[in-house]
């Protein structure tokens, strides 16, 4: 990592769906911060993880009573950058679109398709002076390339099962798809499906912070023909495959943090805020 000026890196940890409870950090603490969109979905955990400063936030608060299209994305992200986060590494359950991403392997996104309607897309809305202007941001790469090839070499360490890549299509939710949109998804090039990716990666890019997304496959969705409705997703079956595979993905996070140290990234950080400010009109 770089020594110049006074950078220092800070991870923040955005927990899904069963990491929403989870302290995995030494010399933890729990703050409050607020932002001008509002208050995140919870307090943040701070602390360490091999000695680089990390924050946790629950995307659905820890009592998971949040659901994905309440969840104030804006206020999450802006509170862990206002922490002093510099770049975001996060988990999501999701479902499979494709017959090769099995329930209890892990997917690291390099992409997505957004289904959802009812979510602030943006930060530059108007509403706030330091936000006023329109931002046409570019959405390729949608993924950090520095820490996905982290992961995807972790992973590999590891002998994980996984997919070094993954389209995330991310639905409104809180309801499942129906069986004919799973197989549109599939025919859209979908590798798996979320609720919660979309718009957490945009305001990511909006804010000049790498982002990189673990997801933990739990389930087929509906679209498989072949299988008895039993074997369909249902609430039980995402929590069930989570719960077996919640070590693998905490190892994996143990395992990352310190290499993602190594890196140098004000040059990166300073390309991404480059995009963001070409990105103003």
């Amino acid at each position: 990592m770089s020594t110049q000026g006074e950078f220092k890196l800070k991870i923040g940890i955005i927990g899904g769906t069963g990491l929403n409870n989870v302290n995995f950090l030494q010399e933890s603490h729990e703050i409050e911060v607020d932002t001008i969109f509002g208050k995140p979905s919870d307090k943040i955990l701070c602390g360490k993880i091999n000695n680089v400063d990390c924050c946790i936030l629950s995307r659905h608060d820890k009592n998971h009573l949040t659901g994905p299209s309440n969840v104030n994305y804006r206020a999450n992200l802006l509170a862990l950058k206002n922490a002093g986060c510099n770049i975001l590494l996060v988990t999501t359950a999701c479902g499979s679109l494709n017959e090769n991403y099995k329930p209890g392997d892990l997917a690291i996104l390099d992409d997505f398709i957004d289904r959802t309607y009812k979510r602030e897309q943006s930060y530059y809305d108007g509403s706030k002076t330091e936000f006023s202007k329109i931002c046409h941001i570019p959405m390729y790469p949608a993924f950090s390339k520095e820490m996905r090839n982290v992961l995807v070499d972790q992973c590999e360490k590891d002998g994980l099962s996984f997919h070094k890549k993954a389209t995330m299509v991310t639905i409104e939710g809180p309801r499942f798809s129906s069986r004919a949109e799973s197989k549109m998804f599939q025919q859209w090039g979908g590798h798996t499906i979320n609720m919660t990716t979309c718009p957490e990666v945009v305001l990511a890019k909006e804010l000049g912070m790498p982002y990189a997304s673990i997801a933990i496959v739990t389930d087929y969705d509906c679209w498989r023909d072949h299988v008895g409705d039993h074997e369909h997703v249902d609430v039980a079956s995402v929590l069930k495959t989570f719960k077996e595979s919640l070590h693998k993905v905490t190892n994996l996070i143990y395992q990352v943090v310190p290499r993602l140290a190594e890196i140098d990234w004000q040059p990166i950080l300073e390309e991404y805020e480059k995009t963001v400010n070409n990105s103003k009109m």
